[in-house]
Protein backbone atom coordinates (compact mmCIF):
# COMPACT_ATOMS: atom_id res chain seq x y z
CA UNK A 1 0.00 0.00 0.00
CA UNK A 2 1.46 3.39 -0.97
CA UNK A 3 0.72 6.82 0.66
CA UNK A 4 0.56 9.80 -1.25
CA UNK A 5 2.22 12.64 0.07
CA UNK A 6 0.05 15.88 -0.39
CA UNK A 7 1.82 18.74 -0.30
CA UNK A 8 0.48 21.57 1.97
CA UNK A 9 1.01 25.42 3.32
CA UNK A 10 3.76 26.01 5.66
CA UNK A 11 4.44 28.76 7.74
CA UNK A 12 7.64 28.80 6.11
CA UNK A 13 4.81 29.42 2.60
CA UNK A 14 3.18 32.31 4.88
CA UNK A 15 6.34 33.74 5.18
CA UNK A 16 6.88 34.26 1.56
CA UNK A 17 3.35 35.45 0.91
CA UNK A 18 4.08 37.97 3.76
CA UNK A 19 7.89 38.79 2.16
CA UNK A 20 6.15 39.03 -1.17
CA UNK A 21 3.66 41.70 -0.14
CA UNK A 22 5.89 43.25 1.92
CA UNK A 23 8.02 43.79 -0.77
CA UNK A 24 5.47 44.72 -3.76
CA UNK A 25 4.32 47.37 -0.61
CA UNK A 26 8.06 48.60 -0.28
CA UNK A 27 8.21 49.10 -4.35
CA UNK A 28 4.90 51.23 -3.88
CA UNK A 29 6.17 53.25 -0.74
CA UNK A 30 9.54 53.74 -2.93
CA UNK A 31 7.31 55.88 -5.92
CA UNK A 32 6.21 58.31 -3.14
CA UNK A 33 9.04 58.58 -0.94
CA UNK A 34 11.67 58.73 -3.58
CA UNK A 35 9.97 61.99 -5.00
CA UNK A 36 12.99 64.11 -6.25
CA UNK A 37 13.61 60.93 -8.33
CA UNK A 38 12.62 61.39 -11.87
CA UNK A 39 9.47 59.57 -12.93
CA UNK A 40 10.77 56.71 -14.66
CA UNK A 41 13.38 56.10 -12.19
CA UNK A 42 9.88 55.97 -9.69
CA UNK A 43 8.47 53.59 -12.39
CA UNK A 44 11.05 51.25 -12.21
CA UNK A 45 11.36 51.07 -8.03
CA UNK A 46 7.42 50.20 -8.49
CA UNK A 47 7.92 47.72 -11.01
CA UNK A 48 11.02 45.86 -9.52
CA UNK A 49 9.06 45.92 -6.58
CA UNK A 50 6.19 43.73 -8.19
CA UNK A 51 8.96 41.33 -10.56
CA UNK A 52 10.83 40.87 -7.25
CA UNK A 53 7.43 40.45 -5.13
CA UNK A 54 5.94 37.97 -7.81
CA UNK A 55 9.17 35.67 -7.93
CA UNK A 56 9.22 35.74 -3.84
CA UNK A 57 5.18 34.96 -4.09
CA UNK A 58 5.52 31.77 -6.54
CA UNK A 59 8.01 30.42 -4.69
CA UNK A 60 5.33 29.86 -1.96
CA UNK A 61 2.91 26.73 -1.76
CA UNK A 62 0.07 28.90 -2.85
CA UNK A 63 2.37 30.39 -5.76
CA UNK A 64 2.79 26.97 -7.40
CA UNK A 65 -0.09 26.02 -7.22
CA UNK A 66 -1.69 29.40 -8.83
CA UNK A 67 1.18 28.52 -11.54
CA UNK A 68 -0.27 25.31 -12.39
CA UNK A 69 -3.49 26.73 -12.76
CA UNK A 70 -2.34 29.58 -15.27
CA UNK A 71 -0.51 26.73 -16.96
CA UNK A 72 -3.55 23.94 -17.21
CA UNK A 73 -5.73 27.11 -18.24
CA UNK A 74 -3.50 27.81 -21.11
CA UNK A 75 -3.34 24.14 -22.30
CA UNK A 76 -7.21 24.46 -22.05
CA UNK A 77 -7.76 27.61 -24.12
CA UNK A 78 -5.58 26.04 -26.58
CA UNK A 79 -8.26 22.94 -26.84
CA UNK A 80 -10.91 25.72 -27.58
CA UNK A 81 -11.99 25.48 -31.25
CA UNK A 82 -11.99 29.28 -32.52
CA UNK A 83 -13.86 30.90 -34.93
CA UNK A 84 -12.77 31.92 -38.31
CA UNK A 85 -12.46 35.71 -38.54
CA UNK A 86 -12.93 35.91 -42.08
CA UNK A 87 -16.33 33.44 -42.00
CA UNK A 88 -19.24 35.50 -42.50
CA UNK A 89 -20.89 34.07 -39.63
CA UNK A 90 -18.42 35.89 -37.55
CA UNK A 91 -19.50 39.74 -38.53
CA UNK A 92 -23.57 38.48 -38.16
CA UNK A 93 -22.34 37.40 -34.38
CA UNK A 94 -20.80 40.80 -33.91
CA UNK A 95 -23.60 42.97 -35.35
CA UNK A 96 -26.56 41.00 -33.14
CA UNK A 97 -24.46 41.52 -29.76
CA UNK A 98 -23.71 45.26 -30.81
CA UNK A 99 -28.18 45.43 -31.52
CA UNK A 100 -28.66 43.58 -28.14
CA UNK A 101 -26.24 45.54 -25.99
CA UNK A 102 -27.55 48.72 -27.82
CA UNK A 103 -31.52 47.61 -26.46
CA UNK A 104 -31.14 46.52 -23.22
CA UNK A 105 -29.06 50.15 -22.96
CA UNK A 106 -31.70 51.90 -24.02
CA UNK A 107 -34.47 49.81 -21.69
CA UNK A 108 -32.40 50.12 -18.78
CA UNK A 109 -32.24 54.13 -19.60
CA UNK A 110 -36.04 54.43 -19.76
CA UNK A 111 -36.47 51.94 -16.68
CA UNK A 112 -34.34 54.07 -14.89
CA UNK A 113 -35.89 57.06 -15.87
CA UNK A 114 -39.57 55.81 -14.64
CA UNK A 115 -38.11 54.54 -11.44
CA UNK A 116 -36.83 57.91 -10.65
CA UNK A 117 -39.44 59.81 -11.75
CA UNK A 118 -41.41 57.40 -9.72
CA UNK A 119 -39.47 57.81 -6.35
CA UNK A 120 -39.46 61.96 -6.93
CA UNK A 121 -43.21 61.36 -7.24
CA UNK A 122 -43.20 59.42 -4.67
CA UNK A 123 -41.06 61.14 -1.64
CA UNK A 124 -42.31 64.69 -3.38
CA UNK A 125 -38.70 65.96 -3.91
CA UNK A 126 -37.78 67.40 -6.95
CA UNK A 127 -40.09 68.90 -9.82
Amino acid sequence: MTEQVQESATPIDTAKLVGALAIVVAGLAGFYLLSTWPIWARWLVVLAGLGLGSVVGLQSYQGKTFWQFVQSSRVELRKVVWRDRDAPSTLQVTAVVFVVVLILTLFFWGLDAVLGALVRMLTGRGN
